[in-house]
């Protein structure tokens, strides 16, 4: 065995001692396919919403030189999170709650993750002194998908997700741009066949075809990184999931090996952390946002979108106990809660939410959020939301809110 590859050996040992479920390496070449086809969806508009996502930005995720100067190796880790909620659904009572997507149940895994990766580049370091290491969890610019199927550390799935052996979907990635020259890994003979539960599973159509995620439609992006209105032709879509999506994972039959239990440092998950109380979230200003989420992946959606994410869980759950707290958010100090609040009221539909709607609209000085509380108005008798296909029209140039005219479901 020679000297790469002994040195990629230790620093799995070492990996695995931190809790990885895997390590693989890739050499640090260029991808250029992986650049052609994240350029070509940048510009056919699939990340729109996504400031980030640039053309420049797939050049320098395919190439890891651009980030570190004589990079040799590319070091992928995936860190299992998936864990079952340690009480029955029954055990959470009748208030209407929100799903959390499965990765976000404890601690922001970015600080998790962060903090083991320094410990891999000081050991790599002390293996070969005078050395470069980087280390990136997933806001770096490496296209980690991509390489870390070259490292043979899973497959792409036709969620485009990553799909490890024994994990699934179910982790997380970080990695290291290194100029330690390390053996590296073959690629998995693997694929998904002609599996498409995920494409089936998707609520919102966001898989647009095997292989193609339209981010505008996913339900992670429009709870979690979309700062202004959700579309309302995919609100009544998005169910009860008030910060990210699981359906995809949870469609896909790959199984999950109980050899990898979640890293420790996420956190115990607990009811309130993956399924918390909607009606309370709608009382939360920014300073008791900021008590309540410090350190976990919901920060990400700010106090504004995480309170629109409720009102629209609420809405679709169409619990009428929810009817006061909806009403109180119409006066939220933010137009896009207020605009949101209005429209679960409408899809409530009761006197007392037509009342508080009418009496809004004649007060709300926020030209969106007084169009939300028209719509609302207009809804309100039928309360039977908007049809999905608007949702073609939406993609086809409407970014503005979606008028009152909208067809709607029978």
């Amino acid at each position: 065995m020679g000297h790469a590859a002994r040195t990629a050996a230790a620093l799995k040992q070492q990996a695995r001692a931190l809790g990885f479920a895997g390590a693989a390496i890739a050499l640090a070449e260029p991808l250029p396919e992986t650049q052609r086809v994240f350029a070509e969806r940048v510009g056919a508009g699939l990340f729109d919403g996504m400031s980030w996502m640039t053309a420049a930005r797939a050049a320098r995720a395919a190439t890891p030189a651009m980030s570190l100067p004589g990079a040799a190796a590319v070091v992928t880790l995936a860190a299992p999170y998936f864990g079952a909620l340690p009480v029955t659904a029954a055990a959470l009572g009748d208030a209407p709650r929100g799903r959390v997507a499965r990765y976000a149940w404890g601690r922001d895994y970015h600080r998790v993750l962060e903090k083991k990766l320094k410990l891999l580049c000081g050991w790599l370091d002390d293996q070969a002194p005078g050395s470069a290491s980087r280390p990136l969890v997933d806001y770096g610019p490496l296209a980690e998908r991509a390489f870390a199927a070259r490292a043979g550390l899973g497959w792409i799935g036709k969620s485009t997700n990553l799909l490890m052996p024994g994990a699934g979907s179910w982790v997380l990635l970080a990695d290291i741009i290194t100029t330690v020259d390390l053996a590296p890994d073959a690629p998995l003979r693997k694929q998904c066949g002609a599996c498409a539960r995920c494409i089936s599973a998707c609520p919102t159509g966001a898989i647009t075809e095997p292989y193609v995620l339209d981010s505008r439609l996913c339900v992670s992006f429009q709870t979690i990184e979309q700062r202004g209105p959700i579309p309302p032709a995919l609100r009544p879509l998005m169910g009860d999931w008030l910060f990210g999506c699981d359906d995809c994972q949870d469609a896909c039959p790959v199984p999950v090996d109980c050899a990898f239990p979640p890293m420790t440092e996420f956190g115990t998950p607990t009811p309130d952390s993956a399924a918390p109380e909607l009606i309370p979230l709608l009382a939360l200003d920014e300073a008791a946002f900021l008590q309540r989420f410090a350190g976990r992946p919901l920060m990400r959606a700010k106090r504004n979108g995480l309170l629109r994410n409720a009102c629209v869980v609420l809405g679709n759950l169409a619990d009428e106990a929810a009817v006061p707290a909806l009403c109180a958010a119409l006066t939220d100090v933010s137009p896009l809660v207020r605009g949101h609040a209005a429209w679960a009221l409408g899809r409530i539909g009761t006197s007392p939410a037509r009342r508080a709607l009418a009496a809004a609209h004649t007060q709300e000085p926020d030209d969106g959020a007084r169009a939300e509380i028209r719509l609302a108005l207009e809804m309100a008798p039928h309360t039977r939301g908007y049809d999905a296909v608007a949702v073609a029209a939406w993609l086809a140039g409407e970014r503005r809110l979606i008028p009152a005219a909208l067809p709607m479901r029978g």
